[in-house]
């Protein structure tokens, strides 16, 4: 199943739907108590789940998703864990090196933003500012000292990050999560999809295209630490709570690297995708 939230002019607040092509069915309209956020269906397990697709059988959609607008995929998440350096052409262009463990910072919930969502920021804080197509995983049920062979029986979906990131921060600061937590600088979605969909995670065509031009084309399979492992490496040190986003890091092609170098300009649109989810669109605003 796909989910996403979205709002209208009728119901300003984002809502629940499930995503049926171009139509969405509000959730908390199939029965009393039908949740309307992605947070506390997840909490409610398998027989939540089940009981929401068993209602929604054969049901026509409330909204057109053409009109609709989209929030972030995910609303309220425990934590927002992310991963950098997990593809080997990435850590290369930046002038990085792969860690023997993975590098695990976090981002700040004010980031989220959704589909087609504009993000801005002052020129006077960053003129570097990039793209990154990420994989999200979010985890279903608690993950504590898993094994790799287990891990993804505790995921409950996948959808699209785009890990944007303001290069001359991140590199002047000795951590990562505020030069990629401004305001709108984590656009999620549209949609997150449930992981009986996604067999192999490993086995997904990931890319961006900024103004018109592909920019990253790429193989999650070219992870140096596969969704599993991660999961696993995790729940070691914490437990992966219901609804925990992991984004999973960005493969090579970053405008940081580029010669010459490609960065997010004023009214740029950049769209990353994850074949078998969807593709997210970003518009940017630079603020004099």
């Amino acid at each position: 199943m796909r989910f996403a939230h979205v709002s209208t002019d009728a119901h300003p607040d984002p809502r629940l739907v499930i995503v049926d092509g171009d139509r969405g069915v509000f959730v908390d309209r199939l029965f009393e108590g039908a949740p309307s956020q992605l947070e506390p269906l997840i909490a409610g397990g398998d027989a939540l789940l089940a009981r929401v697709r068993e209602a929604a059988e054969g049901r026509e959609g409330d909204i057109d998703l053409d009109t609709a607008v989209f929030a972030s995929a995910v609303l309220a998440p425990p934590v927002i864990m992310a991963i950098g350096l997990n593809y080997a052409a990435h850590s290369g262009e930046l002038g990085l090196k792969t860690d023997q463990t993975p590098t695990v910072f976090v981002l700040w919930p004010n980031s989220l933003t959704g589909h087609t969502a504009t993000t801005s920021w002052p020129r006077t804080l960053s003129e570097s500012v990039d793209y990154e197509a990420e994989l999200g995983v979010i985890i279903g049920t608690p993950a504590k000292d898993v094994a790799a062979a287990d891990a993804l029986d505790h995921v409950w979906g996948y959808t699209v990050v785009n890990d944007i990131t303001a290069r001359d921060i991140q590199f002047s600061e000795a951590q990562w999560s505020r030069c990629k937590s401004f305001d709108g600088f984590t656009p999620t979605g549209p949609v997150v999809v449930t992981a009986d969909e996604i067999p192999d995670p490993q086995d997904l065509h990931i890319w961006a295209v900024v103004d018109g031009h592909t920019v990253q084309d790429a193989s999650t399979g070219q992870m140096v630490r596969s969704v599993a492992t991660l999961i696993a490496h995790l729940s070691q040190s914490v437990t992966l709570l219901p609804g925990t986003l992991i984004s999973t890091g960005s493969p090579g092609g970053a405008g940081y690297s580029r010669d010459p170098q490609i960065f997010l300009r004023d009214r740029s649109t950049v769209t990353v995708g994850v074949d078998g989810i969807g593709a997210l669109t970003t518009h940017c605003r630079i603020l004099d």
